[in-house]
């Protein structure tokens, strides 16, 4: 990322041992700044530096789950216009004071958490980690009434936190990843309030979707943002009618400029005017949105087409199942071999073939999973979102199979 954005100056808490590094990347030495140089009074002018909303306000480098991550180029005009949009669904007010506890590097956080808060001069309670206990010792002290996170936070409130202790929030958004509908279906019967889920991706500032107050779908990820344009094409670019699966395409000033140094992969992605977002969907005939999976973690076994999420969703459903992530893994027979990694429940002992018949109940047989591993913990990426690259690496040397 350095080299990629040809990087001059480096803020950080503390400064890094960066020597070595630059000197294999062939990279000029960058000037590291800490925060406490940055508190240091200077004698400067200040330079009048014209800007148009138009120009490139930030990078954000994807979080590379199927690849390289790629620098995606959003402009001021991008991410106000994204903030104004995504408030006119989800409505802030002054008197709101907000827990940011996402990772401020993303622009989930900026747009959701942070320029929101800051367009409508509401507080805004900044928490660098999510640690449960401290979470909720936030709430209370801070007086917290909104609150916005990935699943995983869902899933914690939903296990310790009390009705009395989350009555004064307000609402409940959940983005960065799938929210498995058992767990909403859960909460809400738990705190009788639904939590809001949303998408989006770093290109589009980042919020397509997202479920209004006024009438929640669980399982939806609600309908397009009221300045974002959407249509599902399949595999020609055919525009395809409700209840059809296809790739989801996104129009609006919400759309990046263009990823960073690469011209092609900026092609392939705004074509024809519409950014293709690689993400499988569906809507119903009130045009909210049903995500079914990212494309190119489609599973293709013996000609047929599987799409994990489904196959995750009903294991989720599954007594004792913390977290679920299924995968296709290489297969000389079938081409991809269908791959479950579970996360048992505190003090829960999974079989696999009670597991398995289960599933033989719910979906196809050729949609069960033909291996599983069980492990502690998925690897996430610091929005939540479970790297499914990563498993699959260690699915080919059972790296934590037991």
């Amino acid at each position: 990322i350095i080299k990629d954005s040809h990087m001059k100056f480096l803020i950080t808490q503390v400064k890094l041992p960066l020597a070595d590094v630059l000197t294999e990347l062939n990279y000029p030495n960058i000037e590291q700044l800490t925060y406490e140089d940055m508190r240091q009074p200077v004698n400067h002018e200040l330079i009048n530096y014209r800007q148009k909303e138009e120009d490139n306000c930030t990078i954000i480098y994807t979080s590379g789950t199927t690849g390289k991550p790629k620098g995606a180029m959003l402009s001021h005009k991008n991410l106000v216009a994204n903030t104004i949009d995504f408030m006119a669904v989800v409505k802030m007010y002054p008197t709101d004071i907000n827990l940011c506890v996402l990772p401020m590097y993303h622009c989930f956080a900026w747009t959701v958490s942070v320029s929101g808060p800051l367009y409508t001069g509401s507080c805004v309670v900044v928490q660098s980690t999510y640690i449960f206990k401290d979470i909720m010792r936030v709430i209370k002290e801070q007086n917290i009434n909104t609150f916005v996170g990935v699943p995983t936070m869902m899933q914690l409130f939903y296990e310790k936190a009390t009705v009395e202790e989350l009555k004064e929030i307000r609402y409940f958004i959940s983005g960065g990843a799938p929210l498995p509908r058992t767990l909403a279906e859960n909460f809400y019967r738990k705190f009788s309030i639904p939590v809001q889920e949303g998408y989006g991706l770093s290109e589009a500032s980042p919020v397509v979707t997202v479920n209004p107050a006024s009438k929640i779908k669980i399982g939806s990820i609600g309908p397009a943002l009221p300045a974002v344009r959407i249509k599902i094409v399949d595999e020609n670019s055919n525009p395809l009618p409700p209840t059809k699966v296809g790739e989801l395409c996104v129009q609006g000033n919400n759309v990046m400029l263009g990823y960073l140094n690469l011209p092609e992969e900026t092609a392939h992605t705004l074509c024809d005017g519409w950014l293709h977002t690689g993400d499988m969907v569906y809507s119903d005939e009130e045009g909210y949105l049903y995500l079914v999976d990212r494309l190119k973690d489609m599973i293709i076994s013996s000609g047929e087409n599987i799409y994990p999420r489904e196959v995750e969703e009903v294991i989720y459903a599954y007594p004792g199942v913390e977290e679920a992530a299924v995968i296709g893994i290489p297969d000389k027979l079938r081409g991809e071999a269908v791959c479950a990694y579970l996360v048992p429940k505190a003090g829960v002992t999974l079989e696999k073939q009670a597991l398995r018949k289960y599933l033989l109940d719910h979906v196809a047989p050729y949609k069960v999973p033909r291996k599983f591993y069980f492990c502690t913990e998925l690897p996430k990426s610091g929005t939540g979102k479970i790297l499914k690259k990563v498993l699959r690496e260690q699915a080919t040397v059972n790296a934590i199979s037991r």
